[in-house]
């Protein structure tokens, strides 16, 4: 119910923006066409101002050239009037349909491919025994799963691949973990405990290496591309304990435990034996080490399940087709849960509420007399949890307007690392097994986004908050 609120929230707030925006005050006339049918990159008509009311610097500029830009909005004049025009950021819901068909459709191969191999590894016997060596931590954090079942290997490899940056890989992985955890779930409609665990820690994100943002940091000529690679790291470390212990809390885990702790600070001590390792290659070299672990991770892999097979004496390429068939039929089952999110995200995008909320922080944290940079970093955050892409496009937007080593280009980044899709997540993992009460998925998702947030906003200013 809790989600199906959410989602019902978010198309009757965008258009209650919409129908404010369009009033004659506002004189947004082209909204409704923008969020029905409106494409990203249209540029849109906002309104018309009297110039005798506009702002005389930009009337100023316009008396020499045709057109003027300040901010992502564009000025031209018309007789005695200033046109004022933007460019729409996200497609409108006819476009975002034909989308999530697309993203559907690009999974197909992904999954078939990597749920394939998981078929394989399954019949010679490699998720068993992946699952026995995790299992003296995941028995305590998933009481409910008997001890040695496949779902942990499954998690496992769910997990690894995230904190990879292999993201291709990890999609496969994790719906398959939730398969593994719906045969063992007593009501097939609500989510489990377990499922509820896994995915809390799935959407958390942790990352060790944000290949992408430095990648995206390199472009636009940075500095020090690798600067938030550490910031990065310890907000998503952050946002994973967060979610770790807020489900916790709620399911009666005792975290306290030896064994948690025992894998929480070995894990904790790796990590950080990797950090000190990393940050002292340059961008090259790190994005060099990232592409060999990860890509060689997944040939070792594939190599590693075929050898167990034929060793097993399995039909390999078999076994492979019969996994390869649930690939598709689960890329074709979370289509309608991946479209009706994506469109009440698309709505939200396009009928400006994120520049409402914005404009409403900024307005609010200078009233209160607080230092308001971090404001401008935050459109990453709050996209994030909607749409990957569309925070990936909003932190490059961040660092072209206000610059790559500015405070909120840097800010944008570890945002952009510290988290992941929670409402992409939740409609897919959920959907490929049909649960429809999620429970409280949704806000202990968000509550972990929160901390990795607020995490981020005090590293950025500890790492970089002389920057102006």
């Amino acid at each position: 119910m809790a989600l199906s609120r959410i989602w019902s929230a978010f198309i009757i707030v965008a258009v209650l923006v919409a129908l404010f925006k369009y009033l004659p005050s506002n004189g947004e006339k082209q909204i409704f066409s923008s969020m029905v049918i409106g494409k990203n990159g249209d540029t849109l008509e906002v309104k018309k101002v009297p110039l005798a009311a506009a702002d005389a610097g930009i009337v100023r500029a316009l008396d020499t050239v045709a057109r003027v830009t300040q901010n992502k909005i564009t000025y031209k004049k018309a007789g005695e009037e200033l046109v004022v025009l933007k460019v729409q950021s996200a497609n409108g819901i006819i476009d975002t349909c034909k989308d999530a068909i697309n993203i559907c459709i690009g999974l197909i191969g992904i999954l078939a491919l990597f749920m394939g191999f998981m078929s394989i590894a399954e019949k010679a016997g490699g998720i068993n025994v992946l699952s026995r060596i995790i299992s003296p931590f995941f028995t305590r954090i998933f009481p409910e799963v008997p001890k040695g079942h496949p779902a942990f290997g499954h998690m496992m490899m769910n997990f690894s691949a995230n904190l990879l940056n292999l993201d291709n890989a990890a999609t496969p992985f994790g719906l398959k973990a939730m398969e593994s955890l719906q045969e063992l779930n007593p009501n097939k409609a609500t989510a489990s405990n377990s499922q509820l665990m896994f995915l809390c820690l799935h959407a958390s994100g942790l990352t060790l290496i944000p290949v992408t943002i430095i990648a995206a940091r390199a472009a636009l000529k940075a500095q020090n591309p690798t600067d938030i690679f550490v910031p990065c790291m310890v907000a998503t470390f952050a946002a994973t304990m967060a979610a770790m212990f807020i489900v916790s809390f709620k399911q009666k885990i005792n975290v306290f435990q030896p064994v948690i702790l025992g894998w929480v600070l070995g894990i904790s001590a790796v990590i950080a034996a990797l950090v000190l390792y990393l940050v002292n290659l340059d961008t090259k070299g790190l994005q060099s080490f990232s592409g060999v672990l990860s890509n060689g991770l997944i040939l070792f892999i594939f190599i590693a399940i075929v050898l167990g097979a034929l060793y097993k004496k399995i039909n390999v390429f078999d076994a492979f087709i019969e996994g390869a068939k649930g690939g598709f039929e689960t890329a074709v089952r979370i289509i309608p849960y991946l479209v009706g999110m994506l469109v009440a995200i698309s709505l939200l995008r396009t009928s400006g509420t994120f520049e409402v909320i914005i404009d409403g922080m900024k307005t609010l944290f200078m009233w209160l007399g607080a230092d308001t940079r971090f404001v401008d970093g935050l459109p990453t955050a709050l996209i994030k949890p909607l749409s990957g892409s569309g925070a990936r496009g909003m932190m490059i937007d961040t660092m072209t307007a206000h610059g790559p080593d500015s405070f909120a280009g840097r800010l944008a980044c570890i945002l952009q690392g510290s988290s992941d899709t929670t409402f992409y997540v939740i409609a897919v993992y959920f959907g490929s097994v049909a649960v429809k009460n999620t429970r409280y998925a949704v806000g202990a998702m968000l509550l972990a986004d929160l901390v990795g947030i607020i995490t981020s906003i005090l590293l950025a200013y500890l790492f970089f908050g002389a920057v102006a």
